[in-house]
């Protein structure tokens, strides 16, 4: 399926985690696609990706970028403009489940709102005049946490709640200029910084095994290609008259009541 992205300027926040993760995985697709991504992220191996990238006689573009930091996030998004006259979509997928819990500090709980939910709102408040002449579209990442808890990590959980609420309601604020603004719901997703809490953990392996029996679709966890490939359908023509939507790729996860499902 044509998912008519050739040559839309794709801004992604947070595409410059290790190989396999969700961002960088989207990014991979994105350029399948013949998107243009404009990648902000912190992590250097962004500048190596787009490179890569480039090599292939590909335009992508890198905007080392701190994204609990507003000065920077506006230079980042500027520089897309510049360089491209037009911002199509925005997704905003940077996140990090950092353990802020109750026992953190002040501080602590700050900076985990100022990357998992303040980045979310100042890029999208940069990249506006843009998406109104392109008539785009924002896509941002959520997760189950916000709606089902996790327990020791208020921070992310809070940022992720208020994700959902700005989802809705830029749909709401937006839909005058036939802007749309959806979220992915996402659950448990075997990415390598998964991998690395398992093995970090004592048990690790129990510990994975009594997660994926608690999956009620097919016993196993999302694969990162199955959240890039809802990711693109969304931001594409494809879902032209989808607003508002919070969309689970989660295998039954959050909503299906596992009690009742056959062993």
């Amino acid at each position: 399926m044509d998912l008519n992205l050739k040559d839309k300027v794709v801004l992604i926040t947070g595409a410059a985690g290790l190989k396999g993760s969700i961002g960088e995985t989207i990014l991979q697709n994105l350029v399948k696609e013949g998107a243009i991504p404009a990648v902000l992220d912190l992590s250097d191996r962004g500048r190596e990706y787009v490179k890569a990238i480039q090599d292939k006689g590909i335009d992508a573009l890198f905007c080392k970028t701190d994204l609990t930091k507003e000065d920077q996030i506006e230079r980042a998004v500027n520089a897309v403009i510049k360089k491209y006259g037009k911002i199509d979509v925005v997704i905003n997928n940077v996140g990090v489940n950092d353990g802020a819990g109750l026992d953190a500090s002040y501080e602590d709980f700050m900076e985990s709102l100022k990357l998992n939910l303040i980045s979310y709102f100042l890029v999208v408040k940069y990249a506006l005049p843009a998406l109104k002449r392109s008539r785009g579209n924002i896509l941002n990442t959520g997760s189950k946490v916000a709606l089902t808890g996790q327990g020791g990590t208020s921070g992310y959980a809070a940022a992720k709640g208020g994700v959902l609420g700005l989802t809705r309601e830029w749909a709401v604020d937006l839909i005058q200029y036939g802007i749309r603004s959806n979220a992915l719901i996402i659950a448990e997703s075997w990415t390598p910084s998964y991998e690395e809490w398992i093995k970090s953990i004592k048990d690790g392996e129990e510990k994975l095994q009594s997660i994926i029996q608690k999956i009620p679709l097919e016993k196993r966890m999302t694969t990162p290609q199955e959240i890039a490939d809802l990711c693109l359908f969304t931001i594409s023509e494809r879902s032209s008259h989808t607003t508002g939507q919070f969309i689970f790729v989660d295998g039954g996860y959050v909503h299906l009541d596992r009690a009742m499902l056959t062993q």
